[in-house]
């Protein structure tokens, strides 16, 4: 007899346990001493990223075998774009922060079906934080439901991000001064507006499918809304898996962020 197909809890309740069992193997790294290395392009990469990251690989294609892979930490391949479910993650988020000490570097997991995640997690376990979603099931936070907040003005409005950004001489209208913090993590920053402990988050840099695929069905499933800067909504598992930019609002401020963006000229001359 065939076993039954996993249910999307089923689904959910792995990525929950790996990304638990996980984060325990990071902390372990960690509390030995990381040894730090460089990639092509200048970002660092730790030991810690590559064993999470070839640890995940065993545990979850162990459990699903038909599924497909991509990784920050692993080599992509055309195979994914034919599968029909995918795990996309980013075995370490916020590397930087991880070898300094910060308590929000995350691991971000989820699995996409038909171009969009469908179970997701993002787990800080120095924070002891495991947001996770179902698509449809809502959002959690250590297993209590989350929504983003309901500010709508921009003024009192808590960022979360580079302040920096909102400084530079490239926006047509100035912006109100607003409390930004910073967190290494894109995925965690995300999670912040999914659970309401900021209110929105903006980035004019590319982001990969990794950075930002789990904590966007989070995001969702809680009321918030992500795009690209000019309101392209993000799909997943395509042949290039860059995104141009970031905005992770409520819905409250969303429409008046998207607009302020709007009047940016292209990307490519800033």
């Amino acid at each position: 007899m065939s076993r039954a197909a996993p249910t999307l809890q089923d689904e959910l309740d792995l990525l929950i346990d790996r990304a638990r069992r996980a984060g325990a193997l990071a902390q372990h790294l960690k509390a030995q001493g990381l040894n730090i290395s460089y990639k092509s392009d200048g970002s660092i990469v730790t030991n810690a990223d590559l064993e999470v990251d070839l640890w995940l690989k065993e545990a979850l294609l162990d459990a699903r075998p038909g599924y497909g892979w991509q990784s920050e930490e692993s080599p992509d391949t055309p195979a994914r774009l034919t599968q029909s479910h995918l795990f996309v993650l980013d075995p370490i988020d916020g590397t930087m922060g991880f070898t300094k000490g910060s308590p929000y570097w995350t691991i971000a997991l989820c699995l996409v079906q038909a171009r969009q995640p469908v179970a997701a997690v993002v787990y800080a376990p120095d924070a002891q934080e495991m947001y996770s979603a179902g698509k449809g099931l809502g959002a959690f936070l250590n297993g209590e439901p989350i929504r983003a907040s309901a500010t709508t003005d921009l003024s009192v409005a808590q960022g979360i991000g580079d302040a920096r950004l909102f400084g530079r001489d490239i926006w047509p209208e100035p912006w109100p001064k607003m409390n930004i913090t910073s967190r290494p993590s894109v995925a965690y920053r995300m999670v912040c507006v999914a659970a309401g402990r900021a209110d929105f988050t903006l980035a004019l840099t590319p982001k990969r499918d990794w950075d930002v695929a789990a904590a966007t069905l989070i995001c969702h499933e809680a009321g918030a809304i992500v795009s690209d800067h000019l309101g392209q909504a993000y799909d997943f598992n395509a042949p290039d898996s860059l995104k141009a930019s970031l905005i992770c609002a409520n819905s409250g401020l969303y429409p008046e962020i998207r607009r302020r963006c709007a009047a940016l000229p292209s990307l490519e001359t800033l």
